[in-house]
């Protein structure tokens, strides 16, 4: 029923590999003249996806912490979820159509962009790792009189200190493949040159742009293989 509906139909692939043969034919060789312009936009892409994820950790946490049932009462998790639940509902390419508005064109629509989604996203997540952990040191706590700062301080932090690393890294990754498309609506980045070079069908320079995230993107993922492993070794 759901084909139906979305008319999938396979059949409609062979006909249409001569149109992908034709693409790749006018992308290949990519054009490596772009090569010095390329490395600055995926610079600023990068620094977009680094301020926007920092920002929207900072501001996650203390949401993330208001939010868990096993710290707060419904009267404070309920309003704090539906505000990450609202923030989070619009992904960041739409974020950024909206400061773009607001502010401009640039790469502070797209910084603005990534953090409002970071905080939605990185808030969700950090509530539910801190509800995760292992309650009886909080009670323990708890029974020792330890007032609500102390048990954040000593008990929820170092206890899901795993957590919310590996989801800051996540988050970081995501934030970079995200960032590459946020220049379509004029928010900075390596985007807007892919945008403006798929007008004029110029597919070899779109070739090289996207070669180079793709190369950035691999070493950001072995990079935050080695920061895991690297904190496990630790703990």
């Amino acid at each position: 029923m759901c084909g139906w509906h979305l008319d999938i139909r396979p059949f409609k692939i062979v006909p249409g590999m001569k149109n992908l043969f034709t693409l790749l034919n006018d992308a290949f060789p990519p054009d490596m003249s772009l090569f010095s312009v390329s490395l600055k936009a995926v610079a600023e892409t990068l620094q977009i996806a680094y301020m926007g994820t920092l920002l929207g950790l900072a501001l996650s946490l203390p949401f993330g912490i208001l939010g868990a049932r096993n710290l707060f009462s419904k009267r404070v998790t309920i309003p704090v979820r539906v505000f990450l639940g609202a923030i989070r509902t619009m992904p960041s390419l739409l974020w950024a159509v909206v400061f773009v508005i607001m502010i401009g064109l640039g790469p502070f629509a797209g910084v603005l962009a990534t953090v409002m989604y970071t905080t939605g996203y990185l808030g969700k997540l950090q509530y539910e790792a801190i509800e995760g952990i292992n309650p009886e040191p909080l009670e323990a706590m708890s029974g020792m009189g330890a007032s609500k700062f102390q048990l954040i301080r000593f008990v929820v932090i170092p206890e899901s200190a795993n957590h919310l690393i590996s989801q800051a890294l996540f988050m970081f990754e995501y934030n970079v493949r995200a960032s590459t498309i946020l220049g379509f609506v004029g928010a900075g980045g390596i985007g807007f040159y892919i945008s403006a070079y798929l007008r004029y069908l110029e597919y070899d320079k779109v070739f090289m742009l996207i070669l180079i995230v793709f190369v950035t993107v691999l070493v950001i993922d072995y990079i935050s293989l080695k920061i895991r492993d690297r904190y496990l070794m630790i703990k």
